[in-house]
């Protein structure tokens, strides 16, 4: 009975995520510590870090793989499938509701002004947790050095290939620490269950396969976003630029081709929205099949959205089965404290780049800054201070 509790409690806790965390990963990070250890203390922070290095080191949707890896941490596959569904429901929901309005109005003079505090606040939320991750991991000299190279490194190098690079160097180098790490004396051999990496490869070739045959667009679109959700590092903002060139671009014959405005007012959305920043494929993949009625318009948020999640997800599980035996390797502990590091100085550099395509005005580096030390020095709910935001964006339109 106090299990099946938690596990409510837990998916109640996903679910007010889902409708209050902003910003994409690296802020989503600081609301899942808020939640999910601050609050709850489902994991520790240590946990929370290595699973996130973890999933950065992946592909596919860091911040669904992450909560998604602590509900099968917490309660097996089960769980964390619910976990995975009752994340991406809402989003993937609203953004197919966008989809299917936008595709039965004229809608390109729709206004989003009253989002406009959303993005210096999530930045906002970014800071607070590259502050918070600094100020409770980060407590030697080499992880210092590591956070700063990091931070530099991934400012001048803005590709999403270069954070499991940066990563996997960092790991490398304080592995060469192994010997300050105590030695496990029930250490066991490392088994690696190879079923969830061969799901994961087997529903690629199988989609592809059924789709050449069978020409069907769900089939298709399905493939599509499998095969991107496979190969996409770095979150919603470095898939975004892969759809455009997809479906606007030079969008495939069978679909309807997204139109530019249309992609852009989609992606703002998006980006206006809690949850998972991936959601945006249920709205490409309903105005996709936009021909195809009500119905087909359904089905094709479906596939995308199963696509573009389904092939992080089965990686994740793959590799947190046999983690737990890796890290009992020293070598392996000891890699953990420069993963750790130079996550933290990914996410300071990713507040910094978030905030430079606002504008540089007074008002979005006084939110930012306001956002930050109430999340500091208060006790402020973060939903709160969200539709704080928002409030004050219908206030102030045309101001």
């Amino acid at each position: 009975m106090v299990q099946r509790v938690r596990y409510y409690l837990f998916l109640r806790d996903v679910l007010s995520l889902a409708l209050t965390t902003f910003g994409g990963p690296q802020a989503h990070l600081a609301h899942f510590h808020k939640v999910l250890i601050d609050k709850r203390h489902y994991l520790t922070e240590e946990e929370l870090m290595e699973i996130n290095s973890l999933c950065q080191i992946l592909p596919g949707p860091t911040s669904t793989q992450t909560l998604t890896a602590i509900g099968f941490k917490i309660g097996g596959p089960n769980l964390a499938y619910l976990t995975l569904l009752v994340w991406i429901l809402p989003a993937v929901s609203l953004m197919t509701a966008a989809a299917m309005i936008m595709s039965s109005i004229e809608a390109k003079n729709w206004s989003l002004e009253f989002t406009r505090f959303i993005q210096p606040i999530a930045v906002g939320f970014v800071s607070y947790g590259a502050y918070m991750i600094s100020q409770k991991t980060v407590t030697t000299k080499t992880g210092i050095a590591l956070m700063v190279m990091a931070a530099v490194a991934s400012y001048f190098l803005q590709t999403p290939y270069v954070f499991p690079i940066i990563l996997v160097v960092s790991g490398l180098i304080t592995a060469l620490k192994y010997k300050a790490q105590p030695k496990e004396l029930d250490r066991k051999k490392v088994i690696v269950p190879w079923n969830n990496f061969l799901l994961w490869a087997g529903v690629l070739i199988f989609a592809a396969v059924l789709g050449a045959i069978t020409k069907a667009l769900p089939v298709r679109l399905f493939e599509n976003f499998y095969r991107n959700g496979s190969l996409v590092f770095g979150g919603g903002q470095v898939l975004a630029p892969l759809l455009y060139t997809e479906f606007v671009q030079y969008a495939p014959k069978p679909y309807h081709p997204t139109s530019h405005e249309e992609f852009l007012s989609g992606y703002a959305i998006a980006q206006s929205l809690p949850g998972p920043v991936f959601s945006f494929s249920a709205y490409i993949g309903t105005l996709s099949m936009r021909d195809q009625g009500t119905l087909g318009k359904l089905l094709g948020a479906l596939a995308s959205a199963g696509g573009i999640f389904l092939p992080g997800t089965f990686l994740i599980f793959f590799t947190i089965r046999f983690w737990e035996s890796l890290k009992k390797y020293r070598a392996v502990r000891a890699s953990l404290e420069g993963i750790t590091a130079a996550s933290a100085g990914l996410v300071a550099t990713s507040a910094i780049i978030m905030f430079q395509p606002l504008e540089n005005t007074l008002l979005n580096f006084s939110t930012t800054i306001i956002t930050f030390l109430l999340l500091a020095f208060t006790r402020i709910p973060s939903p709160l201070i969200i539709l704080g935001g928002l409030i004050l964006g219908f206030l102030l339109r045309g101001f």
